[in-house]
């Protein structure tokens, strides 16, 4: 049987970006389908003004690639999801580009999604939808934790956060750990401190 694992990403998170690349890789080794969703960090830190000023900054800068997201989710369904979260975070966080305002336009031309979803970035167009989209993976986990968020098998869960992201058979054992805490009640964390940033490599 075929599990299906719903994935909630921002595409301004490194740690999504990396995530995300795990699942495909779980696709590969076990039986997992991934559902792309998309969530918003802007939303999740709004009326948060105790934030540092510079992660303030990344969030406004957030709005827009989520916007995009949302706007091509709600025009052509959710199959285009993933290939335009390829083409942003291939750029954003492979190629560093994340202040670039070229990503965007050239992310939509590689997939083939017309240049106009770009205005999306600016306008509140989308925002009802993508608010929408944000609780529906959120409210199930909680709101003290960010992105990624997965849900499978009536469970939701916050993470992992795993550089770099593991392939093969690593990949798969780690969806076995992920899933088997996450499933048990009462369950709520696993931690330790972070010795070292995202590798994209």
């Amino acid at each position: 049987m075929t599990d299906t694992a719903d994935f909630w990403f921002d595409p301004a998170c490194p740690w999504a970006w990396l995530a995300s690349r795990w699942m495909l890789e779980v696709e590969r080794v076990r039986p997992v389908r991934t559902r792309w969703h998309v969530m918003s960090l802007a939303v999740l830190n709004e009326g948060r003004d105790e934030l540092p000023q510079d992660y303030k900054d990344f969030l406004e800068k957030a709005w827009g690639p989520v916007r995009v997201c949302i706007a091509a989710e709600e025009r052509y369904g959710n199959e285009v999801l993933l290939p335009l979260y390829t083409a942003l975070g291939t750029r954003i966080h492979v190629g560093q580009r994340e202040d670039d305002p070229d990503v965007i336009p050239e992310a939509l031309a590689e997939v083939e999604l017309p240049a106009e979803l770009a205005d999306a970035a600016s306008t509140t167009e989308h925002d009802e939808a993508l608010r929408a989209s944000h609780h529906q993976g959120m409210d199930p986990v909680g709101y003290d934790v960010g992105t990624p968020v997965i849900h499978v098998n009536g469970t939701a869960f916050f993470g992992p956060v795993v550089t770099p992201a593991p392939t093969g058979e690593r990949a798969g054992a780690l969806w076995d750990g992920v899933t088997l805490v996450a499933g048990v009640e009462g369950f709520y964390e696993l931690k330790r401190s972070r010795t070292k940033g995202p590798v994209f490599d």
